[in-house]
């Protein structure tokens, strides 16, 4: 009977999309660690809920692209990143595999998800990759870590993240948002909250213009740099 069919979305959750042509371009020497991850998403990241079995096929362009050209925008400088919320590894493994002289730690307060990451990070051959498990605001108190840059993706609305963002970058660090179409409107919501922390240079940028269409949109900031 036809009811006893998995729904083709499901069918096609097992299957990773095919590589688009300019994930070489993006990736470079890392598209292999981003072929494999493709995989590992499509099927045991819907498998555990990670992700949605409609994000396959879109799993590219949305999802590894999007996050992979934010690594324009960290600077020579930076040596170290801390990934809030990592969820199924968006952007956090995807940059590590991008700047795999940069030490990533990936921060998410949920136990499975944590352990996808870890097998992930085995699997891939991460070796700049830690996962520390916890909520943001409890790794900014215990001074857990205090990063060149801070990531983050769906993870909460900006005059929030704000806060989150600026207590685990070092001071001067720089936080890096993805965010859509709403950014400026959150952007101009975060104002109070950014000036009562001391953000500097507030603003929303693009990256990945010419290599991803769309681009991918992200508010960055500044913390301050000393105590007020």
């Amino acid at each position: 009977m036809t009811g006893d069919l998995p729904a083709p979305a499901a069918m096609d959750a097992t299957v990773p999309p095919p590589v688009p042509v300019g994930a070489a371009a993006v990736f470079g020497s890392a598209l292999p660690a981003a072929v494999a991850f493709a995989g590992i998403l499509a099927t045991r990241g819907v498998r555990q809920g990670l992700i949605g079995p409609r994000e396959v096929p879109i799993l590219w362009d949305r999802h590894l692209l999007n996050c992979a050209v934010v690594a324009e925008l960290v600077g020579p400088q930076c040596r170290t990143l801390i990934d809030i919320g990592s969820g199924a590894g968006l952007p956090g493994l995807v940059l590590a595999m991008v700047l795999p002289d940069i030490a990533v730690t990936l921060l998410e307060p949920m136990e499975r998800r944590c352990r996808f990451l870890t097998g992930c990070v085995t699997e891939l051959d991460l070796a700049n990759v830690t996962v520390l498990r916890g909520r943001a605001e409890e790794a900014a108190v215990r001074s857990v870590v205090r990063a060149d840059v801070a990531t983050a993706r769906a993870v909460a609305p900006l005059p929030r993240l704000a806060e989150l963002a600026a207590g685990l970058v070092r001071p001067g660090g720089m936080v890096l948002a993805i965010k859509g179409r709403t950014a400026m409107e959150e952007l101009t919501d975060a104002g109070p909250v950014l000036r009562r922390i001391g953000a500097r240079s507030a603003e929303v940028v693009h990256a990945g213009q010419g290599k991803v269409d769309p681009a991918t949109t992200v508010v960055r900031f500044f913390a301050r740099t000393g105590r007020a």
